[in-house]
């Protein structure tokens, strides 16, 4: 076989699939890390004695600090070297982890929770840039079905398995399990990785990093004291959001002076890359932020089990592994703007199933429900960031592959931050009990009480009250689910005017390697 052939073949050799296998554990850690942990957020508000607006935080500050170090990890792979940066990142998240599992306060947890994404946001990028160096970019393809493995399978193993362990242990184990992973995948890259060839890099925009982040952990640290504090006027809620609005609209303006900054606003000059990104960025604050909030419903309102809540989840992840590879398909053949609002009819569809809940809601209707909204959130979100980053010269692809990450991260940590404040401001409306107190001293409401009920049975007998009290008081909580899920779904639905304007006709693809064949770009979903 001549040199030529062996590098076009199309096939994975076994040095390209060692690699792989260092890049796949640290993708099953990072994606892992997240579905687990959104089954454990009503843990974390009896542990931790927290609202679930402020346990929620959980989930805001890790994809705040994935949002934080995805521009960097292109300058730092560059500085550093690939296998030392990505050796680092599982470091990082491997000590995190252990961090996270020895919390004894709600800040604590959150506090290492940051620390561990800012491993775990490395993990993707750094993993994609070495299998594209590892295989060339005529086998992209082939690597991405590799990865899509533990992207199929988080949403629906990551939920079980994280029921599972705070079931029969505690919900430390949920943190604690990365620790063997993280060990065998860092002895593991040191003797699969190639070595690193650190060449000089772009300069790093260390203003626009320290106005973004900040700016926006402020605004959304002030958007979730609602609820605690009750109105816009106490100091706790407005000064935060006014700092971090100004931080943010200061990032923005200041974006257009560097060279390279942090993040190349520059691009939205692209009509499909601006259409494709609102498209997305509208559609993850309403999907992901009302996604942490099924699991709770079945834990809160209906009293299942952790691992049970897990079970009832499974139906979306099987939904999204069906149309995943079918939606990649047909990104290559059929323009976007004719499949993409047809995946969103069907997210919509499926949402508004639970925007009915109520105490006794079928789960026939529920699993039904989550598997719809699977099917369209497989056909969603690749075909759209593939679409955007196809239009753009093969120079800017880097760029806007960043651009693209950091704007679903954000939108995540929007989404989480605004759902959960708005179920805690709706669960706060519930009718105080007379004479019923907290260990705090705060009085204890029908909808908070009936929530305690249902995960600890044992209260009501050291307890006793009126039954009609405790029926109340699911009810209310249910309809605060309901009034949640209302908010997403409207959201879902304007997402069809953004996606209405995306591309019907097929587009001239930009990005061409030197001899002219299209080159396709991995685009890293977390």
């Amino acid at each position: 076989m001549t040199q030529q052939s062996v590098a076009t073949s199309d096939k994975l050799d076994a040095a390209v699939l060692k690699v792989a296998g260092v890049v796949v554990l640290g993708a099953i850690m990072s994606i892992l890390d997240v579905t687990v942990v959104s089954v454990a957020l009503p843990k974390f508000q009896s542990e931790f004695d927290a609202s679930y607006a402020r346990v929620a935080w959980t989930m805001t500050a890790y994809t705040l600090a994935l949002a934080t170090v995805i521009p960097l990890s292109g300058w730092a792979a560059d500085r550093f070297g690939t296998k030392r940066l990505y050796m680092v990142a599982l470091t990082l998240f491997t000590i995190g982890s252990g961090l996270c599992a020895t919390a004894d306060t709600i800040g604590e947890l959150i506090g290492y929770r940051v620390l561990q994404g800012l491993g775990g946001g490395m993990l993707m990028p750094l993993g994609m840039t070495i299998m594209t160096r590892a295989a060339g970019p005529h086998r992209i393809g082939r690597l991405m079905a590799v990865l899509g493995i533990p992207m199929l399978l988080g949403p629906i193993g990551g939920p079980i398995l994280g029921g599972w362990l705070i079931d029969t242990a505690s919900w430390h184990w949920i943190f604690l399990i990365n620790l063997p992973i993280g060990v065998i995948a860092l002895i593991y890259a040191q003797f699969a990785l190639p070595k690193d060839a650190p060449e000089p890099s772009e300069s790093l925009d260390f203003v626009g990093m320290i106005m973004l982040s900040p700016g926006l952990a402020l605004f959304l640290y002030g958007v979730s004291s609602l609820p605690e504090v009750g109105s816009f006027a106490e100091a706790k809620v407005w000064a935060p959001m006014l700092v971090g609005g100004a931080l943010v609209v200061a990032f923005v303006l200041y974006s257009f002076k560097p060279r390279h900054p942090l993040l190349d606003l520059r691009l939205f000059r692209n009509r499909s890359l601006t259409i494709a990104s609102v498209t997305m960025f509208v559609f993850i604050i309403a999907f992901m932020g009302a996604g942490l909030l099924f699991p709770s419903y079945f834990l809160q309102v209906r009293g299942e089990s952790t691992l049970a809540a897990g079970l009832l989840m499974a139906p979306q992840g099987i939904g999204a592994m069906i149309t995943m590879p079918i939606a990649g398909t047909l990104a290559d053949r059929v323009p976007i703007g004719r499949t993409v609002p047809f995946a969103l009819g069907l997210i919509v569809i499926g949402f508004f199933g639970f925007t009915q809940v109520d105490p006794q809601t079928s789960y026939w209707l529920l699993g039904a429900s989550l598997f719809v909204m699977g099917l369209g959130m497989g056909g969603t979100m690749m075909p759209i960031m593939t679409s955007a980053l196809r239009t753009l010269q093969a120079q800017e692809v880097a760029r806007g592959s960043t651009l693209v990450n950091i704007l679903q991260q954000i939108g995540g940590s929007v989404g989480a931050a605004v759902m959960s404040v708005i179920l805690t401001n709706e669960l706060n409306g519930s009718r105080p009990i007379p004479g019923l107190v907290d260990e705090a001293g705060k009085p204890v409401t029908e909808a908070g009480l009936a929530i305690a009920s249902q995960q600890r049975p044992a209260l009501l007998q050291q307890m006793p009250v009126d039954p009609s009290l405790i029926e109340r008081g699911l009810d209310f909580a249910a309809k605060s689910f309901a009034t949640t899920f209302w908010v997403a779904f409207a959201l879902v639905v304007l997402t069809f005017i953004p996606a209405a304007l995306l591309p019907r006709r097929r587009q001239p693809a930009q990005l061409d390697d030197p001899q002219g064949e299209q080159v396709k770009t991995p685009v890293v979903i977390h």
